[in-house]
């Protein structure tokens, strides 16, 4: 019951006499009902956000549309919350409403998990219809309990409410208190439930909360049932409900920053998947150091500036569990090598099983890139940007303020390589980083070197896909392993594609320019 429930009363004329004896029997205040349920609609709301982000990122779209959600379930809750409560002005019936949002409150991150993966499984393949289908099946399964928690609203003023003359009190008094519960709910799924007992558990704690305070204000002891089943589903395993889509799990954990897990494939290869495993973050095989995959060309392409020398060292934004470190480390052991990371969990993890072993050359951090750039005090030869959270880059790492920091980071003749995911297809993401990287660097070149990666080399000094071509001949500095992928990549390599528009830290629309890559991919592909 947020603020503006000052403003909702329910319809028809208004008790003039005691409130019902029911009321007085009640084993539970209408306050205290208020209350948790303005600490679990806000709460449920920061979990439902979190359920997405694994899937869709945290964009300020993301949240916009579950903020949305959440707004326009409590609108049509208060509408239907006055109409029964005039219709069943009892604590009963209350408890009963009360109850029913806690049952499909529980109920969502069980069935949501379906959806999303059809969601994002059609955003790879590019269907427009399931993508958006599937996504508002999510939105109207978190719907449903918020509209119900909304309900609560008028109905609980007008149970409260004795006399015209005490409506107004009556009213601000629950408001405020469900607005503190509200705020109790933010702080509590964010700083303590979420990171602590994960997504799935904080909408499983909130129903609980909300079927035990119902439970005592139905007064029977049979109702005390479905509360002790909703807590029993807190103690089912986390990876139960996760789907692994090949391999099996060997390790999983709801980090401060999102859903992680490792899946051992029947090779014996391990995957890092963060995004419930439709992306794939790190590789690892004990005694392999090539992935046949877009990290290889970070290995290489800084040979296109310098044929001769490998580089000295080397900063990768957005490490994950290690696969271009510990590339670095077998090729060019001489190479200094700082991995920065925002999850200190992955960093970990990089240790523990993706062969990230402690050397010399080796620095670990855990930070946001563009600050850890910021603070720093020395410079590098090359700098990777690789931090992505599917299917968005972050925003700051993708304008002309953060390009004009890393050239200031970099070694006269060094180079920035930034890895661009994009729909398959779709070129508008790297002709805006094309731009942008121009304001800083004067030459820019495009390795397309997957079909939903292109890698841009940006660099002050004279790089060319004939300098990498010389690089992997006898005389060049490419280890003879590396010689075939340097080639290739050769082949590949030409100058950066022209249109893009610049982006800045103030004008930087990146989800709204791959939304509407996806959507333009999607409908050729309808069409086609």
């Amino acid at each position: 019951m947020p603020p503006s429930d000052v403003a909702l009363t329910a319809s028809g004329p208004l008790p003039a006499g005691p409130v019902p004896a029911p009321a007085r029997r009640s084993l539970v205040s209408i306050e205290v009902l208020a209350f948790v349920v303005g600490a679990s609609t806000l709460g449920s709301e920061i979990a439902a956000a979190r359920l997405m982000a694994p899937w869709f990122g945290a964009s300020t779209i993301v949240w916009a549309n579950t903020i949305a959600t959440v707004l326009v379930a409590l609108s049509i809750g208060y509408f239907i919350g006055g109409r029964l409560a005039d219709r069943d002005p009892t604590p009963g019936g209350l408890a009963r409403l009360v109850l029913a949002a806690a049952i499909l409150l529980a109920i969502v991150p069980f069935i949501a998990n379906p959806f999303l993966r059809i969601s994002v499984e059609a955003l790879d393949s590019v269907s427009a219809g399931a993508f958006v289908g599937s996504l508002i099946g999510v939105l109207v399964l978190i719907a449903a309990p918020v509209m119900l928690l909304g309900a609560v609203a008028p109905y609980a003023v007008r149970l409260k409410v004795t006399t015209v003359e005490e409506a107004g009190k009556v009213a601000g008094r629950l408001s405020a208190i469900s607005t503190l519960g509200s705020l109790v709910g933010v702080f509590l799924a964010a700083l303590l439930l979420v990171p602590v007992v994960g997504t799935r558990r904080t909408f499983l704690c909130f129903a609980v909360a909300l079927a035990v305070v119902s439970a005592l204000a139905l007064g029977r002891r049979g109702a005390i049932v479905i509360p002790l089943l909703l807590a029993g589903l807190i103690a089912i395993p986390v990876g139960t409900v996760k789907a692994t889509g090949g391999g099996k799990v060997v390790w999983e954990k709801e980090t401060e920053y999102q859903y992680a897990r490792v899946v051992e494939r029947p090779d014996g290869e391990l995957r890092l998947e963060l995004n419930e495993g439709q992306a794939v973050h790190s590789v690892y095989k004990p005694g392999e150091y090539l992935t046949g995959n877009y990290w290889d060309e970070m290995l290489v392409l800084p040979f296109a500036a310098n044929p001769t020398r490998a580089p000295r060292s080397v900063a990768i934004l957005g490490n994950a569990a290690g696969t271009t470190a510990r590339a670095y480390g077998h090729y060019f052991p001489a190479t200094e090598i700082d991995g920065v990371e925002i999850d200190g969990d992955i960093n970990d993890l990089g240790r523990e099983l993706f062969g990230l072993e402690d050397r010399p050359g080796l620095r670990l951090h855990t930070a946001d890139a563009r600050p850890f750039l910021r603070r720093a005090d020395r410079r590098w030869d090359t700098i990777i940007v690789d931090a992505y959270r599917q299917p968005y880059i972050p925003f700051y790492l993708s304008t002309q303020e953060f390009f004009t920091l890393v050239r200031k980071r970099l070694n006269p003749g060094g180079q920035v390589i930034v890895n661009v995911g994009h729909p398959e297809g779709s070129d508008e993401l790297e002709k805006v980083l094309t731009a942008t990287m121009a304001k800083a660097f004067p030459t820019v070149l495009r390795d397309p070197s997957q079909r939903v990666n292109t890698m841009l080399v940006g660099t002050a000094a004279p790089a060319s896909s004939t300098v990498l071509a010389a690089a992997s001949g006898p005389l060049g500095g490419i280890p003879a392993e590396l010689r075939p992928t340097a080639l290739a990549a050769a082949q590949r390599l030409r100058p950066g594609l022209r249109g893009g528009r610049v982006y800045t830290d103030d004008v930087a629309p990146v989800e709204w320019l791959i939304d509407a890559s996806i959507v333009e991919v999607a409908a050729e592909g309808e069409g086609g």
